[in-house]
């Protein structure tokens, strides 16, 4: 249950400022982020106009120097020496972006508070309005690439609420800043090589190559590895532009992306469920797939209450624990994971996906009183597990498999309904 998106922590909005869709009414996107397979590149968007702000003469000096030194670095990259002289015309260190970095806000949601602002009726509305008004466009593209259009839509919707927020940070001088700073060095220094390649290739000039302060770019936030991996030049005149306010090619990039990774045409991310009384609950494990007959003889049902639907075998997920709202899901929750590896996204756009189509809300009901764990407090739980002999394998303050099979292990020793949910109540009791 990985509903706290740190990426380094937690993804905000983006800065106004973007162009805003025709007709649409503008909601900022609640947790838009980049590319999750790469794990480093999870990051915050701009919420500040003031993206700019420059360092001191002293403190830029070191940074200039460093530039010189990295010139060496990207020529021997095969990088040209034109390119570079064009990019870094004018960079300077970005004090905005290190103060972002080093002072990432923490997502402290629970998962009924994300869904009600990812899939909020103005985001299911402006969602209906996308499909109208570039349907054409994403029929294709669906049947290209063989990836439902509403899924493509949600993650757009989310990503950079229709691209009304799409970023206005110059990302040449976001990733040198980073890549100077020094403790994501490596990996920012490969997406900075990579951004110098996309703007060698002709795709985008060095002032249109703006989005997020850690590099995410264009409708649906691709970094620069993952660009050059997956975009396409789906309107065919030469450039893979995820820029302009034309969403085409970035849509078209994201249904590649998906298909790239197996994604079924037609199969849902998952349904609602609804589980019998006396259910076993370690069975709701991402890793225990069962087919929908045998999840039937185990008197699991829609939560209509209907026989299941035959989508291939699929897991239970309880992403507030017993007490909150059940889902089956199957194969394609996994390729929408290989977007964004956390649950609460995966959740959010396959429901958005699916209200934008025309489907019911989530029917049971969420745990209302409790409230998400901090960061500290997810460390705090993993260690009090640790001490009382439930080994986490780390502290990390990330509630991943690990820690989800050390909750479990308590709860069946404290008597307790074994669903491995992180709960403040359940801290209150480690606590004694």
């Amino acid at each position: 249950m990985r509903f706290a998106v740190m990426a380094f922590g937690l993804c905000a909005c983006l800065a106004a400022g973007a162009t805003v869709a025709s007709g649409m009414a503008v909601e900022r996107s609640p947790q838009p982020r980049a590319r999750p397979s790469e794990a480093a590149a999870q990051a915050i968007r701009v919420s500040d106009p003031d993206q700019m702000r420059g360092a001191a003469p002293e403190d830029d000096a070191g940074f200039q120097r460093w530039i010189r030194n990295f010139r060496a670095v990207a020529l021997k990259r095969g990088i040209s020496a034109r390119t570079f002289q064009r990019a870094f015309a004018g960079v300077t260190l970005n004090t905005y972006v290190l103060e972002r970095d080093r002072n990432q806000s923490e997502f402290t949601k629970t998962i009924w508070q994300y869904l009600d602002s990812a899939a909020s009726a103005q985001r299911i509305a402006n969602g209906r309005e996308a499909m109208r008004k570039y349907a054409r466009v994403l029929d294709q593209i669906q049947r290209r690439y063989q990836v439902d259009k509403s899924v493509v839509v949600a993650i757009w919707g989310l990503e950079s609420n229709y691209g009304t927020h799409r970023g206005t940070v110059p990302i040449i001088g976001a990733l040198a800043t980073l890549a100077y700073e020094g403790r994501r060095g490596r990996f920012f220094e490969t997406q900075l090589i990579d951004a110098l390649r996309i703007i060698q290739d002709g795709d985008v000039s060095p002032t249109q190559m703006t989005g997020s302060w850690a590099g995410a770019m264009g409708h649906t936030q691709f970094i620069p590895s993952s660009y050059l991996a997956y975009a396409v030049d789906f309107r065919g005149d030469g450039k893979r532009d995820i820029w302009s306010n034309d969403p085409t090619d970035a849509l078209a990039s994201t249904a590649a992306y998906l298909h790239r990774f197996g994604w079924q045409e037609g199969q849902p991310w998952g349904i609602e469920v609804r589980l019998p009384a006396g259910f076993d609950y370690a069975l709701s494990n991402r890793r225990i797939k069962k087919t929908a007959s045998q999840w039937e003889r185990l008197g699991v049902r829609t939560a209509t209450g209907a026989p299941l639907p035959d989508h291939g075998p699929g897991s239970v997920l309880l992403p507030a624990g017993a007490k909150g709202a059940a889902f089956m899901v199957y194969h394609n929750f996994g390729v929408i994971e290989r977007y964004n590896s956390a649950d609460a996204y995966v959740i959010a756009v396959g429901y958005l996906a699916s209200r934008i189509d025309g489907g019911p809300p989530i029917r049971h009901s969420w745990p209302l009183g409790d409230r998400a764990l901090t960061f500290a407090e997810r460390k705090e739980l993993q260690t009090r597990l640790t001490r009382a002999g439930f080994d986490t394998h780390g502290v990390d303050g990330r509630i991943g498999p690990d820690t989800i099979k050390a909750i479990r292990a308590y709860q069946r020793h404290a008597g307790l309904i074994p669903d491995g949910y992180a709960s403040s109540r359940l801290l209150q009791r480690l606590r004694g």
